[in-house]
């Protein structure tokens, strides 16, 4: 196995092995490309890399990451968020390396920072999209998600996986900063079923800070929404940057003009990465910007990450009649009642996601199941 970093060669020029021409690009005069993965459409010239860093320009044709993941574990697929899909599902969730964006606090940076600071980087693990197939079927995954680094960047790698996955039957979620652009979500559709969208910030100045725009990430909120996928949203909140009623109310408001059944998922700051500064986020705030999100009119608000601590915003309840249809605490499915066709039992209204077709299967962990390939020489 080649050395990596500080020895023999870089991550880089080690990643650079495992890549293959790309589909989502134009090319230009002069051996540049536009590349359209993500909503930066970086024009790249020959030799040269991305934003994301991971889409090079080889002799005039874009390559891209392939054949190797960074990170694979199967884990609830509420961990993802998705509380509004087949809840209690295992989800077999594979990262590669990179990111556009440079989130101070991303939780994920290892992978996602890897070709930015030398401090981050794992080593990548070579794998086919067959065999995560059936690496995902021993375990008794459901779904086949992709996250730890935005999966935009790597979306010729993801429709090979799901592509096969999509004709056994299973679902297929993208984690994602929501930096997207019209012809990749389009060129994802019909192999991808879900997509949590991650609404940072609605500051334009904040967007920035982050390495993205504000309008990017509104209008992939309302395009994933109407090309038919399965969208909920998550605002990580963090005191002093995002937490302020105002901003909240304005994040919420925004979701409710595109639906009112979209879930929203208000989630806790902790202190990771290069943002030390403020404080974690405490339950009392992650339930005043719940209840702020009921006020706008949102029929499913989720108060996420502290189990236990903020009372009924764990749970899914009919937006009818209020009765309980999903119990959580944490990852742990305590209680489901939602019909085989996706109704309320008591009243009977539909009610919006992707259910089970039939009586839950027992959740088979609350635990992560990790999986570990040997690179190949």
């Amino acid at each position: 196995m080649p050395k990596l970093i500080g020895r023999a060669i870089t991550l880089a020029q080690f990643l650079d092995r495992y890549c293959r021409p790309g589909e989502l690009y134009e090319t230009l005069e002069g051996g540049k490309v536009r590349c359209y993965a993500c909503g930066h459409r970086c024009v790249i010239l020959p030799g040269q890399r991305g934003i994301c860093q991971v889409r090079f320009n080889r002799d005039g044709v874009l390559m891209v990451p392939y054949n190797y993941v960074a990170a694979l574990q199967c884990d609830p697929i509420e961990k993802k968020p998705f509380f509004h899909v087949l809840p209690g599902a295992l989800a077999l969730t594979f990262g590669m390396l990179g990111c556009d964006y440079h989130c101070p606090y991303c939780q994920n940076w290892v992978t996602s920072q890897a070709l930015r600071d030398p401090v981050a980087g794992i080593e990548p693990m070579e794998i086919t999209a067959q065999e995560m197939l059936e690496a995902g079927e021993r375990v008794g995954a459901q779904a086949y998600v992709s996250s730890y680094n935005e999966p935009l960047i790597t979306s010729e790698w993801a429709v090979e996986l799901f592509r096969l996955a999509k004709a056994k039957g299973y679902l297929t979620a993208y984690v994602s900063n929501g930096n997207a652009t019209k012809e990749v979500l389009e060129y994802l559709r019909p192999f991808l079923d879900c997509y949590k969208v991650d609404l940072k910030s609605m500051s334009p100045r904040n967007y920035r800070y982050l390495g993205g725009k504000l309008e990017n990430v509104l209008e992939t909120i309302r395009m994933a929404y109407q090309m038919g996928y399965w969208v909920e949203v998550v605002t990580l909140v963090v005191p002093g940057f995002n937490d302020s009623n105002e901003e909240l109310r304005e994040a919420a408001h925004f979701i409710a003009s595109v639906s009112r059944d979209i879930p929203w998922h208000v989630t806790a700051f902790h202190k990771d990465y290069k943002m030390t500064e403020p404080d974690n986020t405490d339950a009392a705030t992650l339930m005043r910007a719940a209840q702020i999100g009921k006020e706008e009119g949102l029929h499913f608000v989720y108060a996420g990450n502290l189990p236990g601590m903020v009372g009924e915003w764990e749970h899914t309840y009919c937006p009818s009649c209020h009765h309980l249809l999903v119990g959580r605490f944490g990852y742990r499915i305590l209680s489901y009642s939602v019909t085989s066709d996706g109704r309320c039992p008591r009243c009977q209204a539909q009610v919006p996601g992707v259910w089970w077709p039939g009586p839950r299967p027992r959740q088979l962990s609350d635990s992560p199941i990790f999986l570990t390939y040997r690179l190949r020489p």
